[in-house]
Parts: C-alpha cells; structure tokens; sequence
C-alpha cells in the first residue's frame, strides 16, 4: 500500500476478502438505564484535540434502541467485508457501555468470537513503546530533540533525526516493511525471529526518503530505532522496560510484549492474505518478533478499554510531555498524528494491523467515550481497514460529529 494507514504492514499485499460465516452476536450489553505488504503507509495527522464544546452532550445513551443500531452497523460491515470475526467495547460515564462480540474466533472448529479473548494488536504497541520513552523524558533522562546518533550508530541522517521525529513519523527513513527482501524473508518463512538489527538493516540499505521533518511518513523503521534507545538508556530488555514501567503502572492484567511466538490461551485465529502464495492462511502463530517495537504486543478487550483513556489523558506521564505528544501535525484530512499518537475528528489513540489481526483504540475527551475494536484479519476491504470500518459505521450512530474516518486508498 502506498498511502493506506498500515500500522504495521509488510508488503504490498493486494486487498482481498476472507470468507467466513457471520455469527449472530455474543457477549452482552449494559445500560445504565436500561434493562476493530504493504508499503509504508502515509499515517493520517489529526487535526489538534477539539476543546469541549456543547457537542460534548450529544453522546447517547447506550440504550438498547441504541445498542441494535450498533448491532446492525456491526453485523452489516462484517458481512460485506467477508471479516471472520469481531470484538467491540463503547462506554462513556453516565451513558452505560456496550460490550459485544460477533463471527468466529477459528474457521477450523466455528467456536464463536468472544469478549475475553487475547489478540494481536500490531501498531497499538506504538503507544507503549512511545510512552516508554516519554517517561525516559520525564525522568530527565533522554530528550526528545537528541539526535537518534547520540545512541544508536549506523542511522543514515543519525546527527540530524531527532528522537521527536520518530516518535513523530518524519524522520525521512526508509520503512523496513516496505523491503521487498524483508517481505520475501518474512512470507516464506513466518516463523522466523528477527532481530532488530536485522530489521535496521533492510531500511538502512535503502536512501532516505527525505530531509528529517520535511514531511509526515508513517514509518516501522522508526519505531524499531526509539526501542532501542530506550534499552539502550534504562539498561534492560524493551519487553521488560515496558512490562514494569507502562503495562504494571497502567493496571494492565492481560497485556504483554512476547518475546517470541507465544501466546496466552483464550486466543482467536488470525487471517491474512499476506503470505507467499496469496491465498489466505492462519497466521496466528506467526513469529511477530519482525515487529518487535512497533508492532508485537498482546493484549485484550478489557486491557484496551482502560490503555484508551489512560493513553489519551496521560496518566503516566507530566501533563507538559503528554502536551507534547498531543502535538499533532496533519497527515491525512481530518487526522493529525502526534508523538506515537493519532487523533482523527476528535478521536486519540491508535489502531493496529499485523497479519492475522486488526485493532483499533481510541478516546473521545470531550464526552470521556473509550472505543475498542478487535478482530481476526488484516485483509482490507474497498481500500480500507477493517478497523476503520467497524469505527466509522460506529462513530457515525453515536458522535455523528466527530465520525472516525480515514480515507480510502488503493492497495499497491
């Protein structure tokens, strides 16, 4: 992909459908009141976060009028999108939640989609790698204007890309996915461990792009880069740096950085057409070592509910660092991406995509509504992610002034 919002893509896959039955929905809804290889993508950059206004009152209450609505938005883009199956959360305070699961978690056996399972998150992880490395800010330990060469050597344009710039996708680096030698090394064999340095070096082959901040890139290569620095500062393992400082602190149970291919039971299958032959494959086992920094983590439905809001207010770091990582500058139209950070009409957060997976986790400050979704492909649809389906058909019944979009583009 050229230009679609791949949070981690790896080569350029055409888009295609996986065929699989649409389940009826599974799970539950609560109301107060009541009884979701590809070449560098170009990442959208939001538009700066709205302060409250009036609209702040027009979330609805999550009634059960309300939650059929969602049910019928969900059930249609999973059907039309051929998506096996899907996992969403919605709640705002005083407005109830929304809590449902649909499809299927594996097409082999037909066992249902359901709202306890672990899942990949692929570029959701960014957020955790770039809160790890705020919190090195903080601690006075790194500054966000270092030139990446004062800590990692061998960085075409190392003296002049600042730490800021990655975190902020402007770097001007070559995208390690977009490697046609690391698609070709990845698809033949899935199970490979990558090493970091090895993934530096399908991008460091390559010349850069542009001169540092000229332009927004959504780039893997850059986040691969921050992770070592923050190895190479606090003097252990990314795993265990995040784990102890961003994943314990944030109250996060069912949240981890693997440092292989495992992963913990209840899981779903992930489907992906991302593979040597083209035909869609299981790739829930895939090694997702090749993601390491800026794509490997695991987490759940519940974990994500909690990551969106303590994400998006900063809960983990100074109000001054988490002002800066809101900083955003403009990507795509109606998106403006920060330190490690989108915000789309409104919206913070970040979504995700990794063979197998899609993710989508995001806050809406002004009426303090979190949404989640999660699912079983990659496999785009008409241009689009599947997450950023179910987000805007979602967004358009309960904020239709802030509706999550991104637009849509040709697979490459």
């Amino acid at each position: 992909m050229t230009a679609r919002w791949r949070s981690v893509a790896v080569g350029a896959a055409a888009v295609g459908l996986v065929v699989g039955p649409v389940g009826t929905g599974a799970g539950a809804v609560y109301a107060w009141d009541a009884a979701a290889p590809a070449p560098a993508a170009t990442v959208p950059a939001p538009s700066p976060t709205p302060a409250p206004t009036a609209s702040s009152d027009q979330f609805p209450r999550l009634t059960p009028a309300v939650a059929r609505q969602l049910d019928d938005a969900i059930r249609k883009v999973l059907a039309e999108a051929k998506i096996p199956g899907v996992m969403v959360s919605v709640s705002a305070p005083g407005k109830g939640e929304y809590v449902r699961s649909f499809g299927i978690a594996d097409k082999a056996t037909d066992a249902p989609m359901t709202t306890d399972l672990n899942m990949r998150i692929g570029s959701v992880t960014k957020t955790f790698t770039v809160t790890a490395l705020l919190e090195l800010v903080d601690d006075g330990k790194v500054g966000l204007d270092d030139p990446i060469g004062t800590y990692v050597d061998g960085v075409p344009n190392g003296d002049k890309i600042t730490l800021r710039e990655l975190a902020g996708m402007r770097s001007g680096l070559f995208n390690y996915s977009a490697d046609e030698d690391f698609y070709k090394a990845l698809t033949s064999d899935p199970d490979r461990p990558f090493t970091p340095q090895q993934l530096l070096a399908y991008s460091f082959k390559h010349p850069v792009l542009f001169a540092p901040n000229a332009k927004f890139d959504y780039c893997n290569t850059n986040l691969i880069l921050l992770g070592l620095v923050v190895e190479k500062v606090s003097g252990v393992p990314l795993d265990t740096f995040i784990d102890r400082e961003v994943v314990e602190p944030a109250g996060l149970k069912h949240t981890l950085f693997p440092i292989g291919a495992e992963f913990p039971s209840p899981h779903a299958h992930g489907y992906t057409n991302q593979t040597a032959s083209g035909k869609t494959e299981d790739a829930t086992d895939w090694n997702p070592s090749w993601g390491w920094a800026a794509g490997a983590m695991i987490s759940d439905l519940s974990d994500l509910r909690s990551w969106a809001k303590t994400l998006a207010t900063g809960t983990l770091l100074t109000p001054a660092t988490q002002a800066e990582r809101l900083d955003v500058v403009d990507a795509l139209p109606g998106a403006g991406y920060g330190l490690g950070i989108f915000n789309v009409q409104g919206w913070i957060g970040h979504n995700g995509s990794l063979p197998g997976y899609g993710s989508l986790v995001i806050y809406l400050p002004e009426s303090r509504a979190t949404l989640v979704v999660l699912l079983n492909t990659d496999i785009g649809y008409e241009g689009q992610e599947p997450s950023t389906l179910f987000g805007e058909a979602i967004t358009k019944i309960l904020t239709p002034g802030r509706v999550y979009t991104l637009p849509a583009q040709p697979a490459s």
